[in-house]
């Protein structure tokens, strides 16, 4: 869950047993044992937006989500199974942050986002309420059978214009506290243990770690609330090895030298 929310969870059990541990001795301490969130680059594209289908305008521009199911981000990620991939579609609640669907497949076809899209229907907790559904223009998001869904249930439908990531950067987000936080990248197992890996880390995802943009509430905590959400998030700088080395050496630097004997 990152070393910040990490210390911000475990902080009581420290205290219990008296134990002092700052911020920064944390991010040292989780580095010397190589236990950092490593980042790696995006390799696979998963949208194919040179198609014949309708595309639609985006209705997000200037939108302030003050509750739940009020939009919705949808996107498709990648996961390393061997020397295979596998595709996983995601539908998110912006205000929550909930993973409310979700589906592993082996291959690119509209039927997963149709499957992740059932599954969050299912879910909902205010099926009344207006609701946006926001993707980028990719082929399963435009298809008969994914449209007809969403205007079954009188949902908005909204996508990305200019194919800059920027459009659904919420999604983005998610595709990437899933792969670096809970090591979605690759897998060493097959789909079904692939499969039971994502619902776990999903499971975890939105009951237990706490949300900086839900003013640290777990999504599924989140999404029982209304109203603004406090951010509690802001820019850190990346500690690197070189930061630490300097941090050690001025450690060392302030220690009381020992008496000459």
């Amino acid at each position: 869950m990152g070393t910040r929310k990490l210390h911000l969870n475990i902080a009581p059990l420290l205290q219990e047993h008296g134990i002092q541990i700052g911020r920064d001795y944390l991010f040292d301490l989780l580095q010397r044992h190589k236990l950092l969130i490593r980042r790696r680059k995006r390799k696979v594209i998963t949208t194919d937006s040179r198609h014949w289908m309708r595309k639609y305008s985006n209705l997000t521009i200037d939108l302030r989500c003050e509750r739940p199911e009020q939009l919705w981000v949808s996107d498709i990620t990648y996961i390393r199974m061997g020397n295979q991939w596998g595709y996983l579609s995601l539908i998110t609640d912006a205000y929550s942050r909930k993973i409310m669907g979700y589906c592993l497949r082996m291959d690119l076809s509209a039927q997963g986002c149709i499957d992740a899209l059932q599954m969050a229907l299912a879910g909902r907790l205010y099926p009344k309420r207006a609701l946006i559904h926001h993707s980028d223009r990719g082929s399963q998001y435009c298809s008969a059978d994914y449209v007809r869904i969403l205007k079954e249930h009188d949902i908005a439908i909204s996508m990305t214009e200019n194919g800059d990531p920027y459009e659904n950067a919420l999604a983005e987000r998610i595709n990437g506290i899933l792969k670096t936080e809970f090591n979605l990248y690759s897998s060493s197992g097959g789909f079904e243990h692939t499969c039971e890996l994502v619902k776990n880390s999903i499971t975890a995802y939105n009951e237990h770690r706490p949300h900086s943009s839900c003013d640290m509430l777990t999504p599924a905590q989140a999404h029982l609330r209304h109203g603004i959400l406090t951010k509690r998030w802001k820019q850190y700088p990346i500690k690197t090895v070189n930061d630490n080395l300097q941090t050690e050496n001025t450690m060392q630097d302030l220690k009381p030298a020992k008496d000459s004997q």
